[in-house]
């Protein structure tokens, strides 16, 4: 019999290393070991291949403070499950150990947020959040985490979810213990320099820290940004915990790994303060 409520692999073998040898040898030549850790509030990374976008993921993480408590938003690519779908119980197997989801703030943000519903069939085959644990699990083996996935780019609920967020890391006193991180990539199959022009806009925008911004960029360029719903609750998130800024960490192209310009995905790595 398997364990209650342990979420199996779905992406190991495929996105990234299923020995956990190889992945940590993989993930040693994605970081930046001479980066300096920042106390950062938030952050966006890819979710790709480690092949494809593993060096902008990495190389980010590389400069965060990676905390206590990980709230993990991204897309859900699948279609199982709720639009908006939180897990509250549990833990994810990955091939570096477990990762433990912190029931008590899982069940504080549902309680605040009311649109999310607790649906661990959304998570059961979604990649965009397990590509992020093993990379984190590298710097930091006991950290709990909450994961979201969000299948509807409804502003009116994604900023609820934001401010649900957001309400119970403040009522829980735990902004410092706290990373927010939403996972998406950018531009899907366009030319190069296409993608580049389209990314460099959806980047800017999230730089301002304004959802709205981000939203009528997305709309108005047509950018095929798979998590742009994570990443506008996360920014509602952060405003209401005073972020400062953002910096842009790394941005390329899948280009740069298969040498094909014709259809390309972009990646960023961005920290927000």
């Amino acid at each position: 019999m398997g364990t209650p409520n342990l979420r199996k692999p779905a992406a190991a073998g495929q996105f990234y290393p299923s020995c956990y040898r190889d992945l940590k040898q993989t993930i040693e030549g994605l970081i930046d070991k001479e980066a300096g850790n920042v106390d950062a509030l938030a952050a966006v990374l890819p979710h790709a291949g480690y092949a494809y976008s593993g060096r902008v993921a990495g190389e980010t993480v590389s400069r965060l403070k990676v905390k206590d408590k990980i709230i993990l938003l991204g897309p859900n690519h699948t279609g199982y499950g709720a639009e908006f779908s939180i897990v509250t119980k549990g833990s994810w197997q990955t091939p570096l150990g477990k990762v433990e989801i912190d029931t008590a703030l899982a069940e504080k943000i549902m309680a605040y947020a009311q649109c999310l519903k607790d649906d661990p069939l959304a998570h059961e085959y979604e990649h965009s959040l397990e590509v992020e644990l093993p990379l984190l699990q590298y710097f930091k083996a006991d950290f709990k985490f909450v994961p979201i996935a969000i299948l509807s780019d409804n502003i009116i609920v994604l900023r609820q979810i934001g401010r649900g967020i957001a309400s119970a890391i403040k009522e829980c006193d735990i902004k410092s213990s706290t990373l927010i991180l939403a996972s998406s990539d950018l531009t899907h199959y366009e030319p190069e320099t296409e993608a580049r022009r389209k990314d460099k806009q959806a980047i800017e925008a999230i730089l301002t820290l304004k959802e709205d911004k981000l939203q009528e960029k997305i709309r108005s360029l047509g950018i095929s940004m798979c998590g742009y719903a994570a990443v506008a609750a996360m920014l509602t998130a952060v405003n209401l915990l005073g972020a400062q800024g953002a910096s842009l960490i790394k941005y390329q192209t899948s280009a740069e790994i298969t040498g094909d310009k014709s259809s390309v995905v972009g990646y960023a790595g961005i920290l927000i303060h």
